[in-house]
């Protein structure tokens, strides 16, 4: 059962208050059991119709060593407004009306076969959180490995430099703190959160030579993006080359990485924190921590399901995260 929280719901938490017949609600269930991510996202409405603008503090005011009789000069803090976009992620699924009309429960069978539709917009969901990038793709919105990506940026405080690795294996495992005033997904404003189901019922389709079908069409639509509102609540172990991972002592070191990001985020308890690497550094990770004297990783039992997690921590799997990275510098 999905615990709710009003101060920093996830996607289920926001698809269950927006949809009281149950649909979106029963998508969301079926995209948690494929991708764990959607477990700790933070989900809101965002304040724009395309997306959701924030105000970041750039800078403190400086303040002053005054003595008696000494003036203290005015000053402010910086500020800078920053709009995060969403993306419009959609698919069709079209089935034949005969096809249909021989099963005894139509409605079951269709969602049977839409689930290949519905596990498609997960995985591009999951690859578009880390890797989208709407300056090389302006359909998409903008993920975490585009917010940490250059050792001489601002975000690069948060960056750690694993084994410094050059070769053509590279990953990452990255970091959030979910919460609406530090990372979090939106929808546009007045818009649906989560996935949304649209039953066309039935239709004529046509091919290229003018013959026609009837068939039962669904429609399914995800506008989503993804806000950073706070970088020192985010973060990413990069330039790990998975082959160097094979050697227990080298897969050891991500241990110390692991610790190393942690320590540079602010408070870890301004929400939901969690790691996400691929599902062969997460073997590696487990492999390096059961050969250690001091053993950090746990399994808890959350909900009925049992979570691994490392300090704490949640380590989640997301199949998304590839092994062919561009390196960090």
């Amino acid at each position: 059962m999905t615990t709710l929280s009003v101060q920093n719901p996830t996607l289920a938490d926001m698809a269950k208050l927006r949809d009281p017949d149950g649909n979106v609600a029963q998508i969301v269930e079926l995209l948690d059991q494929q991708n764990e991510i959607i477990q700790d996202i933070t989900m809101q409405e965002g304040n724009l119709p395309t997306g959701h603008r924030v105000t970041v503090r750039t800078g403190l005011p400086a303040p002053t060593w005054r003595k008696l009789y000494g003036y203290v000069a005015p000053n402010k803090a910086r500020t800078a407004q920053v709009v995060s976009n969403c993306g419009m992620l959609q698919a069709r699924s079209t089935i034949d009306k005969k096809e249909a009309e021989l099963n005894d429960n139509q409605a079951a069978w269709r969602m049977s076969e839409d689930y290949a539709h519905i596990e498609g917009m997960n995985q591009e969901f999951a690859e578009t959180l880390i890797y989208g990038n709407e300056g090389t793709a302006p359909e998409e919105f903008t993920g975490l490995a585009a917010h940490y990506n250059s050792l001489s940026a601002e975000s690069a405080d948060n960056i750690v430099d694993a084994f410094s690795g050059s070769g053509g294996d590279l990953t990452s495992i990255y970091l959030a703190v979910w919460s609406p005033n530090t990372a979090f997904c939106m929808s546009p404003k007045g818009g649906a959160s989560g996935l949304k189901m649209e039953d066309k019922g039935e239709q004529t389709i046509s091919d290229a030579n003018g013959g026609r079908m009837d068939v039962y069409e669904t429609v399914y639509s995800w506008d989503v993006g993804f806000c950073l509102r706070d970088w020192r609540f985010g973060g990413r172990i990069a330039n790990i080359d998975v082959s160097d991972l094979a050697t227990i002592a080298n897969a050891q070191k991500l241990i110390n990485y692991m610790i190393d990001l942690e320590e540079r985020i602010p408070n870890l308890g301004a929400g939901r924190a969690a790691f996400y690497c691929s599902r062969t550094v997460r073997t590696y990770l487990r492999k390096a921590i059961l050969a250690s004297v001091s053993n950090q990783l746990t399994y808890d039992t959350v909900a009925g399901k049992r979570v691994l997690a490392f300090d704490g921590i949640p380590v989640r799997r997301v199949d998304k995260i590839n092994h062919a990275e561009t390196r960090v510098v």
